[in-house]
C-alpha cells in the first residue's frame, strides 16, 4: 500500500491504431511489483505517452496522431474520467509530454515543435495552446533527419529551464517559458547523425549534475554536464549501448536513472535488450545486457525498486527486480497490453 493505505496504481498508454486498448489502469503489488489490470478508458486515439500531476489527481495523455492533441483525465480511485475535450497542440505527432509552470508541454515529432497548453486552477486544460516553438534544421541521415523531430520535452530538475531533445537536428534545445510561450535560449549540438531521442537527468552530486542522452540512430549514450545556473548542457563522453555490433536493427528508446544515481538503464528495440550502466563520474560503464521480456521495448520506468518495460510489438508490460549491487534487472513477470507504449506510477 502507498501512504495512508492507498493502493498504488500504474497507468499504461498504448497505440490504438495498432490494436491497443487505449488507457489502462493497473494495481501494483507492494512487495512483488506485479501489475494487475483494473480497467481501461477508450476514446482517445493513440495515447502513447502519459504524465501524472504531482498530487496524482490528474493524468495527461498525448494523442500521437497527425492532427495532434493532449487530453486530461481525473483520477477517481481506480478509474479515469475524461476532464473535458482533447485540446489540439497545433503540431503533428506529439510523442512526449511533461508539466511545467502551470502548463502541459508536448514534443511534437512530426512537426518538429514544442507546444505549451495552459492549465486551469483545477488542473483541466485550457481550450488552446499559449505558444508553439518551431524547431528548425536537419541532419545527415537521409530518411530520418530531413527536418526537425522533437522527441522529448521536460523541465530541468530545478524547474527553471525547459529541455527539448530533437532527433532530426542532432541537438538539445534549452528554453524558458515567457507568458506561456516557449522561448529558445540556446541549442546544444550533439554528434551529427546520432539522432538523440530522450534525456534523463541524474541527481545532483559532488561533481555537479549529469544528464544522459540516449541516441536512437547510433546506439550510444552521451554523458553531459548540466549547469542549472546558466541552462548549459556540455557533452562530455559517448558510450556504445551494446557490448558489440548489433546483429540487426538496434534502436535505443527509453532511458532511466536509478533514484540514487548509481545506475542508468536503457532499452534497445530490435536487439530487445535492457542495458545496465554503472555511473563512474563522467563515464558510464556497461555492466551487462538482459532480454527485455518481450519485443520492441518502447519505454522504461522505475518504481518501488522495480524496472518496468512497455514492449510495444509483443504487447506486454514486463517487470524486473533490480540487483542492488550490480544494478542488473531480473525478469519477474508480465501482463498483456497490446501495443503498449508507456507506463507511469502514482508514487
Amino acid at each position: 500500500m502507498a501512504d495512508g493505505g492507498r493502493r498504488r496504481k500504474a497507468f499504461i498508454g498504448s497505440f490504438t491504431a495498432a490494436g491497443g486498448p487505449g488507457l489502462l489502469t493497473a494495481a501494483v503489488h507492494p512487495h512483488t511489483g506485479a501489475l494487475t489490470l483494473l480497467g481501461r478508458v477508450q476514446g482517445l486515439a493513440d495515447p502513447s505517452y502519459l504524465v501524472l500531476s504531482p498530487d496524482g489527481d490528474m493524468l495527461y495523455a498525448v494523442s500521437e496522431t497527425a492532427d495532434g492533441a493532449v487530453a486530461a483525465y481525473h483520477v477517481r480511485g481506480d478509474k479515469l474520467e475524461p476532464a473535458g475535450a482533447p485540446v489540439p497542440v497545433d503540431g503533428s505527432g506529439p510523442t512526449h509530454l511533461s508539466l511545467h509552470a502551470g502548463h502541459v508541454l508536448t514534443a511534437n515529432y512530426g512537426s518538429g515543435s514544442v507546444t505549451a497548453v495552459p492549465l486551469s486552477v483545477d488542473g483541466t486544460l485550457e481550450a488552446a495552446p499559449s505558444g508553439v516553438l518551431q524547431h528548425s534544421g536537419a541532419g545527415p541521415h537521409e530518411r530520418r533527419q530531413r527536418g526537425p523531430h522533437a522527441h522529448q520535452v521536460q523541465p530541468d530538475p530545478n524547474g527553471r529551464w525547459i529541455v527539448s531533445v530533437d532527433l532530426g537536428t542532432d541537438s538539445v534545445r534549452v528554453c524558458e517559458l515567457e507568458d506561456g510561450e516557449p522561448v529558445l535560449r540556446r541549442e546544444i549540438a550533439l554528434r551529427p547523425g546520432s539522432g538523440p531521442r530522450h534525456l534523463a537527468f541524474g541527481p545532483e552530486g559532488p561533481d555537479g549534475t549529469y544528464a544522459y542522452v540516449v541516441n536512437e540512430l547510433t546506439p550510444t549514450v552521451t554523458v553531459c554536464r548540466w549547469d542549472p545556473a546558466t541552462g548549459t548542457l556540455k557533452p562530455l563522453t559517448e558510450t556504445p549501448i551494446l557490448p558489440g555490433a548489433p546483429a540487426g536493427d538496434a534502436y535505443p528508446s527509453g532511458i532511466v536513472v536509478s533514484p540514487d544515481g548509481r545506475f542508468v538503464w536503457i532499452a534497445t528495440r530490435g536487439e530487445d535488450v535492457l542495458s545496465t550502466f554503472a555511473v563512474e563520474g563522467d563515464q558510464l560503464r556497461l555492466v551487462g545486457t538482459v532480454p527485455c521480456g518481450g519485443h520492441w521495448p518502447r519505454a522504461l520506468a522505475e518504481s518501488g525498486g522495480f524496472l518496468y518495460v512497455a514492449n510495444e510489438r509483443s504487447g506486454d508490460v514486463a517487470w524486473f527486480a533490480i540487483d542492488p549491487t550490480t544494478g542488473l534487472p531480473r525478469y519477474e513477470g508480465s501482463v498483456a497490453v497490446p501495443a503498449a507504449s508507456c507506463i507511469v506510477f502514482d508514487d
